[in-house]
């Protein structure tokens, strides 16, 4: 996997290995490295797969706790599929994913689905549309 910006928080091992602090600082020190830390980190990667396809992954931290992500896997035969994402987190958050396909046999289907958690449950609604050309939409919620 590469990556464009590596931070080695092994750099702070020094700190919770005894020494004068308590735990409290100990834990305060360690959330001050991880909230300074460079909030562009980019991670990008791809594979062969077992069929004989390839899968290409590619993960960003955008900030803010803003994640986005996507995924393309390639058949043997033709077929193709392409995932993208966008993920936010702390107390409320949620996630938004939307996908494509294309069939070895070129019909095409897509679809989406968000979803958002808080402190009392979370909710996901998707919607999918097959090669027939006829959508389905799902809504869940869940409480705690």
């Amino acid at each position: 996997m590469k990556a464009s910006s590596r931070h080695d928080y092994r750099s702070y091992a020094p700190l919770f290995r005894g020494g004068g602090l308590s735990l409290l600082s100990k834990l305060g020190v360690l959330l001050a490295g991880v909230l300074v830390a460079d909030p562009a980190l980019a991670a990008q990667w791809s594979r062969p797969t077992e069929s004989g396809g390839e899968l290409t992954r590619s993960l960003t931290n955008a900030g803010n706790g803003v994640t986005t992500g996507s995924t393309t896997r390639t058949g043997p035969n033709g077929g193709s599929f392409t995932s993208s994402s966008t993920c936010s987190g702390g107390i409320v958050g949620g996630c938004s994913r939307s996908y494509s396909g294309v069939g070895a046999n070129g019909k095409s289907f897509w679809g989406s689905r968000m979803s958002a958690y808080g402190p009392y449950g979370s909710r996901s609604v998707s919607g999918f549309t097959g090669p027939n050309g006829r959508t389905a939409y799902d809504f869940r919620r869940f409480r705690y």
